[in-house]
């Protein structure tokens, strides 16, 4: 596995599909967290077939990586009757541990996979240590704690379980307005359960009021003709604060967003990374430089909150859209580099003229402008309007594989 310095906690990254993986690994991960087809709590992402969860646990595995399986949904009589396959899959799999949130279930993955480590995941809800401590007694060897605690109460719970019980708490990414992800919402509205990784997010969604006596007659909840986003939670955002999690006793950083692209897992890995790095050369002193902290509004993001950590959250609801802040792309991947030409695959429209940045594992990004560009046959371009496409361009620099090129798409 890779090396990981004991005092610090794991960064644990999400991973949708096989290139979210490789930029969870690429850029620091510790650990990913992945779902097959079956008992997901996200179906929206492309997932893993049982041959690719197998060719993924080998990957992060030959690159020092751990894998957590998701099998966090709360299954119905139908679905607990295949179970014990699923379960079998994972103990051939090679992964490190199951994330489930059901006890039947935890119980079966217990007898049938004993070599697996349970993670008990934030569905469960757990708030308190007696909850955690009779779980670790059945067998987990993590809790994902809820989301709703404090940090004073992370403290108090790892007081009062035992030390070889690891604590993982979300540290960045979207929240739910229901409790630890438990919701009725979208089942109730849309007939799509959330609890069975189907949610349509109707928290999202724009309301308005209606009179009984007035059918048909919509009046704004909210000072503004276009309604309000009354349940739209903002994005949890820590990495100001990992000390104070470090601190608490919290031993892995979990990251949201197996729905969200490669690039924001490229990215908020990334800057998650280089934090764990200015918090290992002295926790005493936790100080991040700001182009840290800039890294996580390069990505695409509601506004940021610190969640319950500090108590109730002031201002945990966004009441003016439901949508994204948006202002950076990524424009191409970094494939190569020879005699002063980066190769690259492109994922966004850019041209010569461009400013761009180029963020790399490990490094602090720099900036790039595009003097000039050549097509895959190396005919000389001005611009490179087609996905996926072959193109190179002059760089001093021989950015490593895998490197982003991202672009900003309007004044920040």
């Amino acid at each position: 596995m890779r090396e990981r310095t004991l005092s610090l906690p794991e960064l644990l990254s999400p991973a949708g599909d096989r290139e979210r993986l490789e930029a969870a690994v690429r850029f620091g991960a510790d650990a990913v967290y992945l779902g097959s087809s079956e008992y997901t709590m996200r179906s929206a992402p492309k997932n893993f077939s049982h041959t690719q969860v197998a060719e993924a646990v080998a990957y992060c595995h030959q690159n020092g990586v751990q894998v957590y399986l998701t099998c966090n949904t709360l299954p119905r009589n139908d679905e607990a009757d295949g179970i014990g396959d699923y379960l079998r899959f994972v103990g051939e799999s090679g992964a490190d541990g199951l994330i489930v949130a059901d006890i039947g279930v935890m119980m079966a993955a217990r007898r049938l996979i004993p070599q697996v480590e349970l993670h008990i995941s934030t569905q469960t809800g757990i708030v308190n240590w007696r909850a955690a401590c009779e779980l670790h007694a059945l067998g987990a060897k993590r809790v994902v704690l809820a989301r709703e605690l404090s940090l004073e109460e992370i403290r108090v719970i790892r007081e009062k379980t035992p030390q070889e019980l690891e604590l993982e708490c979300f540290v960045h990414g979207a929240m739910c307005m229901s409790f630890s992800g438990r919701c009725l919402l979208s089942n109730y509205m849309t007939g799509r359960d959330g609890n069975r990784g189907q949610c349509a997010q109707p928290c999202r969604w724009s309301y308005r009021l209606m009179e009984e006596k007035r059918p048909g007659e919509y009046f704004p909840i909210f000072e503004d003709e276009s309604g309000s986003y009354i349940l739209n939670a903002r994005d949890l955002c820590m990495i100001e604060h990992l000390d104070k999690l470090a601190a608490a006793g919290v031993s892995s950083f979990k990251i949201e967003g197996r729905n969200k692209s490669a690039y924001y897992v490229a990215v908020i890995t990334a800057a998650y990374r280089a934090a764990l790095g200015v918090l290992g050369k002295d926790p005493g002193h936790y100080e991040l430089p700001q182009w840290i902290v800039e890294e996580t509004r390069r990505v695409r993001h509601r506004d940021y909150c610190t969640g319950f950590y500090f108590g109730v959250p002031q201002q945990g609801q966004y009441y003016e859209s439901g949508g994204y802040v948006s202002r950076w792309e990524v424009a191409a991947v970094v494939t190569g580099w020879r005699d002063g030409w980066l190769s690259l695959s492109q994922r966004n429209r850019f041209a010569v003229g461009d400013e761009l940045e180029v963020l790399e594992p490990g490094q602090r990004p720099v900036s790039l402008r595009v003097t000039a560009m050549r097509d895959g046959e190396g005919n000389a371009i001005e611009a490179c309007p087609h996905a996926t496409m072959e193109l190179s361009i002059p760089s001093k620099n021989a950015f490593p594989p895998g490197s982003l090129l991202r672009k900003c798409k309007e004044n920040e």
